[in-house]
């Protein structure tokens, strides 16, 4: 049987466009895929907003800790959270290894914890010793910074976006 030019020609459209959505979900397939195959840090560098906590990270020597197995459950305070800090009072802490390693292992809780998860909790203990607290009231807020993006999957557990940094009640307390 032989179609009409109009026929055939709708037809070849149609086989076009359903093999271009299958095209566009096997490459959504392969992004998500690329994405989780980066760890906490390569996925946080990639993404350009966490030059600071990078700069911290490598300043307290906890790159390695962060590439490593896990999972962990990190809470990023971005770029402009840093920039709430007074520049002469970051300074300082970057200064200080003890307090910096204190202050960032105070953003990292064992386990790779969800935003669905997040949420069942009040609290969680981070890897610094102290408690975080959590409220969803008004949103998500660990603490006082709000989650601003969750559920940043990596390949060794997860990231979720906060407004603030965290400071644990004992962390300024050498400053």
């Amino acid at each position: 049987m032989t179609l009409p030019s109009t026929q055939r020609t709708l037809f070849a459209g149609l086989l076009m466009a359903v093999f271009g959505i299958f095209a566009l979900a096997a490459n959504a397939g392969n992004d998500a895929k690329d994405k989780a195959a980066k760890d906490i840090i390569d996925t946080a560098v990639a993404a350009g907003s966490f030059n600071t906590l990078a700069t911290a990270l490598t300043e307290a020597g906890l790159i390695d800790t962060l590439k490593g197995d896990g999972p962990f459950t990190v809470f990023a305070p971005t770029d402009e959270a840093f920039a709430k800090i007074p520049a002469e009072q970051l300074n300082s802490i970057l200064a200080d290894k003890e307090l910096l390693t204190s202050i960032l292992t105070y953003h990292v809780v064992a386990g790779k914890v969800m935003s669905t998860d997040v949420v069942k909790l009040e609290s969680a203990d981070s890897l610094q010793g102290s408690s975080l607290t959590i409220s969803t009231d008004d949103g998500v807020k660990i603490n006082e910074a709000v989650v601003i993006k969750a559920d940043i999957e990596t390949s060794n557990g997860v990231i979720h976006v906060i407004d603030t940094v965290l400071v644990p009640t004992d962390g300024l307390a050498n400053n």
